[in-house]
């Protein structure tokens, strides 16, 4: 998903026992209501609009908090982990282990992030040395050694993004991989539009360039002609840029260039010696995923004054540095992402800085949670869960009536070799090296950012490590890696309402096991598909079957085209098609599952609902939820996803079980025609 799951091989055949589908799980020790009644919205007919039935109290109960841009069950979940998180990093703050040790290396960060007079009193003090050397600049030559300077040491990355991943043809091997970059608005239709909205932002966007302009002693009116200079240059990338929709291709997104080759394309940015002042030497060919967007980059470097590339340089530092830095600084950068998000007040401190360990040094964190949070006998249910799931599909794939059985042997063994990762991973990550200091907050992220840097470069010229896992511990998320063919459940998310031992099998294969069936069903949606089971790009479908899955696809894409947030703001179903497709597959292999136990054969009612029902019900609550007008228009711009009321009513049409389960008729404003239902997989 990147729903927005590293590594126990689950090894074994397709075809398990009926038994296997029984999993024990501890009882409750008081009666809880998975489902509740009183969160459902009854007068609302369940045919006419699904979220809202299933839904409809608890959203009009629970607005957005002020600090929050939508509030739904993800974000609960996550709250009370950052919660855990709180207890754990205060107390590490407090106790001080020894020097080197997790707890000290924990505790001393959030000690120095929360230490507001010392970071007050500093003022923009930290950049200073790093803007009185863009102030140097005085040549070409120059522009490219900062902006080479500033990746190395993981200050800023203007201009383009580079890093180190699996060569995607051969994903046992690391390599570096180009992406364009060099714009701040969340997407180029933000330079690229004047609808109302979008001037809107535009406008806060250069408020913003000035406000931090000004802080650190700048004319207000040159740093408005600094605001238009930054604009401009951010325009013409964003021009030469590739949309979304094309990035998804990773087909066209694979372009292998020798480095010399590359470096014809771009003339004035010799990666011969830039890629070892990178701290990435000795490499002969790379990655570059949209080579047209580097063609225009270089050109635009040698037209656009070396002053104003000062000015660029300048911006992107305060701006990577803003929320780092005193609350002049961090308030103007939350005063301009409101804008976007619909946010009303700043995150707190306490909050920010432990989101902030955990994405920094999230593994050294990691550990402290999964010692006193995560139960063990998770891990054994989900694992028993996930063969379950693997045994469904590997079925539904051999019934497909679409597709033939040359390509379905490819798909069921691509199946059979998919992994898991659960909870965390089998050996933590240290750090080696990592110094935090409890009085220098501005230096420890500094060395926490070069640290990783570091750490990534040094995987060239090693294999691909597929124990590593890509999520931290006490992430509510759950993903698909196409390279290494294998998806990732960390322990944040074995929580209620995806997972709940107490539950009945309808909740949590309502639950769980539809995000474990959305993880699989990536390996074979529009992007997975083009991966085989080794994690190689390789196109392994006869070419009658791969048309018959895009015609499918293609119905999907055009089903969400339809729907709308806001009222007016289309989505962009070729955006969100793998998601979809994910949600689709996921519904459907997790039904199936679920029909296979004990419960799945019973119509009991608990609380007043069969078993069926409660499977649908508990699926339309793990996407309920409210969010700002702002955030929901930002979204569809730039995010894979679709909004959480279509993620429920969308792929539930094309599912028969639904219909039967809540009696949908002819008439009800959700219903489609069988003929008219989409299958995939």
């Amino acid at each position: 998903m990147k729903l927005k799951i590293n590594h126990l091989v689950l090894a074994g055949a397709l075809c398990l026992a009926v038994s296997a589908f029984v999993i024990d799980k501890p009882k409750p020790k008081h009666p809880v209501k998975y489902i509740d009644p009183a969160n459902m919205d009854l007068s609302v007919k369940p045919g006419d609009n699904f979220f809202e039935y299933a839904n409809g109290t608890w959203v009009k109960k629970n607005p957005i908090p002020a600090k929050e841009t939508r509030w739904g069950s993800f974000n609960i979940l996550i709250q009370q982990n950052t919660d855990r998180l709180q207890v754990l990093l205060k107390d590490a703050s407090k106790t001080q282990g020894p020097k080197g040790s997790i707890k000290q290396r924990v505790g001393d960060m959030f000690a120095s992030g929360m230490d507001s007079v010392a970071i007050e009193k500093l003022g923009y003090d930290p950049i200073k040395p790093d803007l009185e050397r863009i102030a140097k600049i005085n040549s070409l030559t120059d522009v490219v050694n900062e902006f080479t300077y500033e990746h190395a040491h993981a200050i800023s990355t203007p201009l383009l993004g580079f890093g180190v991943s699996p060569d995607e043809k051969h994903p046992t091997v690391n390599i570096i991989g180009f992406s364009q970059g060099g714009t701040s608005l969340a997407d180029r239709d933000y330079y690229l539009k004047n609808d109302a909205r979008t001037v809107k932002i535009q406008n806060a966007y250069k408020h913003y360039i000035v406000t931090l302009f000004t802080l650190t002693g700048t004319g207000e009116s040159q740093a408005t002609k600094n605001a238009a200079t930054i604009f401009n240059i951010e325009t013409a990338l964003a021009k030469a840029q590739w949309p979304r929709t094309a990035l998804r291709d990773p087909t066209k997104t694979y372009n292998k260039f020798s480095v010399a080759d590359f470096t014809k394309i771009t003339p004035h940015l010799n990666w011969a010696q830039i890629l070892p002042k990178a701290k990435m030497p000795g490499q002969d060919s790379v990655i570059v995923a949209e080579p047209d967007f580097f063609k225009t980059e270089d050109a635009l470097l040698a037209a656009t004054p070396v002053d104003d590339w000062k000015v660029y340089l300048t911006w992107h530092l305060l701006r990577g540095s803003a929320g780092s830095l005193s609350s002049p600084f961090v308030k103007a950068a939350f005063d301009f992402s409101s804008v976007t998000s619909g946010q009303k007040v700043q995150t707190p401190r306490n909050e920010r800085m432990s989101a902030q360990i955990d994405r920094s040094m999230g593994e050294l964190l990691g550990q402290l949670y999964v010692a006193k949070y995560f139960k063990p006998e998770a891990k054994v249910y989900m694992v028993n869960l996930v063969n379950n799931m693997k045994e469904v599909l590997g079925a539904r794939i051999k019934r497909l009536d679409w597709m033939s059985q040359e390509t379905k042997n490819r798909a069921l063994k691509k199946l059979a070799m998919f992994s898991v990762k659960i909870g965390y991973p089998d050996k933590w990550q240290e750090y080696k090296g990592l110094v935090i200091n409890r009085n220098d907050y501005f230096g420890n992220i500094r060395r926490m950012e070069e640290w990783r840097s570091d750490f990534n470069a040094a995987q060239l010229g090693k294999p691909v490590d597929k124990k590593r896992f890509n999520m931290t511990a006490p992430t509510v998320n759950a993903n698909y890696s196409s390279t290494k063919n294998e998806i990732t459940f960390p322990a944040g998310i074995l929580d209620f309402p995806f997972f709940a031992f107490g539950a009945d099998d309808a909740v949590n294969y309502g639950g769980i096991a539809v995000v474990i069936g959305h993880e699989m069903t990536h390996g074979f949606d529009d992007q997975g598909r083009k991966f085989d089971g080794d994690g190689s790009l390789k196109d392994w479908w006869t070419k009658e079957d791969a048309d018959k899955f895009k015609t499918r696809a293609e119905m999907v894409a055009a089903q969400y085209d339809k729907l709308t947030v806001n009222d007016t703001i289309h989505l962009n179903g070729h955006l969100t098609l793998g998601e979809n497709l994910a949600d689709l597959g996921g519904l459907n292999v997790a039904y199936e599952a679920f029909k296979k136990t004990k419960e799945g054969h019973s119509t009991k009612k608990i609380d007043g609902f069969t078993p069926d029902q409660r499977f649908f019900l508990s699926y339309a609550q793990i996407w309920r939820g409210n969010q700002t007008p702002e955030s929901a228009a930002q979204l569809v711009l730039t995010d894979p996803h679709s909004p959480g009321q279509h993620r429920i009513n969308a792929p539930i049409t094309n599912i028969d079980a639904w219909y039967k389960a809540f009696n949908i008729k002819p008439g009800d404003k959700m219903y489609k025609k069988p003929e008219d239902r989409i299958r995939v997989w």
